[in-house]
């Protein structure tokens, strides 16, 4: 692991260390050891936070504590649209009191609400197929040495730990909905 680059995996082995150390800690009556455990815990903490953490800004979702970004789906962009142009449709249908075009309306935004939850699980799971990949790909390299190709596979995984949480932050702010 890199530092600076917060890791969900990371976070379980400090949690591990602190639960340790707060048990050799509490064994032997040593504060020292205990307040290492402490440390240890929150720092845990911290990193599993931060490796859930995701900003969206439009089609684009980036990691603050890497600067990894990912590019939504197209289709996500476009089933937007279809949702916003369905929805106007059938305010102005009702409004009108044309039945036909509320009726498209309806259909229009129904439409784009599937094809964005499409995009959302496309990229969901194209996110965790890049993070194995790149995890993979990263161990290799580094058991070969090569630091460049270790850096191009932490990218992937950087990159597809993004688009997996950028889609499982859309997903639950629509299902908040």
């Amino acid at each position: 692991m890199s530092d600076g680059n917060s890791s969900t995996l990371q976070s379980y082995v400090d949690q591990a260390t602190g639960m340790a150390q707060r048990a050799m800690g509490a064994a032997t009556g040593d504060s020292a050891t205990h307040n290492q455990a402490d440390a240890n815990l929150q720092k845990a903490e911290n990193e599993h936070a931060a490796s859930h953490t995701t900003a969206k800004v439009g089609p684009f979702a980036a990691d603050p504590n890497t600067g990894a970004t990912a590019k939504d789906d197209p289709s996500r962009s476009n089933a937007s649209w279809d949702q916003t142009v369905g929805s106007t449709k059938e305010a102005v249908g009702n409004m009108i009191g044309n039945e036909s075009l509320r009726r498209a309306g309806v259909e229009q935004n129904a439409a784009g609400k599937e094809a964005e939850a499409k995009g959302q699980l496309k990229d969901w799971g194209q996110g965790i197929a890049d993070r194995a990949q790149g995890t993979v790909g990263g161990i290799q390299a580094a058991v070969t040495g090569d630091r460049e190709e270790e850096q191009k596979w932490r990218d992937m995984h950087d990159e597809g730990k993004v688009r997996q949480r950028g889609a499982e932050a859309d997903m639950a702010k629509k299902g908040g909905q």
